[in-house]
C-alpha cells in the first residue's frame, strides 16, 4: 500500500483543512471593526491552504473511500473542528442540542459505512 492509499491521510489532511477553512469562514467575526472587502480577502488568503490540503485529501481518499463516504466524515471533521473553534476562540458555550446535532452527522457516519448488501 502506498502512503497516498492510506485511510488516515485524507482524515488527518481533512481535519487541517478544516482549521484553514474555519478560520477563513469565521475568524474575521473578531474583527468586525475591519472593513468587509478587507476581510474578504484575507478570508481567501487563507480558503487557499484549505484548497491546497482539500483537493488532494479526496483524490488520495477516493482510493480507500468512496466520495460520499469522504464527504461525511469531512462534515463530522467540519463540525468538531468548528465546535472546538466556537468554543475557545469565538468564546461560545455548546449547548446540550448542538452535542445532539454533531451526534446525529456521526449517525448518518455509520449509516454511510454499513455493508453495501
Amino acid at each position: 500500500m502506498s502512503f497516498t492509499e492510506s485511510r488516515w491521510l485524507p482524515i488527518v489532511l481533512l481535519t487541517i483543512s478544516n482549521v484553514f477553512m474555519t478560520f477563513a469562514w469565521y475568524g474575521h467575526l473578531k474583527f468586525k471593526s475591519k472593513p468587509l472587502f478587507l476581510v474578504i480577502l484575507v478570508s481567501w488568503g487563507i480558503a487557499f491552504f484549505e484548497y491546497v490540503l482539500m483537493v488532494p485529501a479526496n483524490r488520495w481518499g477516493n482510493s480507500v473511500y468512496t466520495a460520499t463516504q469522504l464527504k461525511i466524515i469531512q462534515e463530522v471533521i467540519t463540525l468538531t473542528v468548528f465546535i472546538i473553534f466556537a468554543m475557545f476562540y469565538l468564546g461560545e458555550k455548546i449547548r446540550w442540542n448542538h452535542l445532539a446535532a454533531l451526534a446525529c452527522v456521526l449517525a448518518a457516519v455509520a449509516f454511510t459505512f454499513l455493508p453495501k448488501e
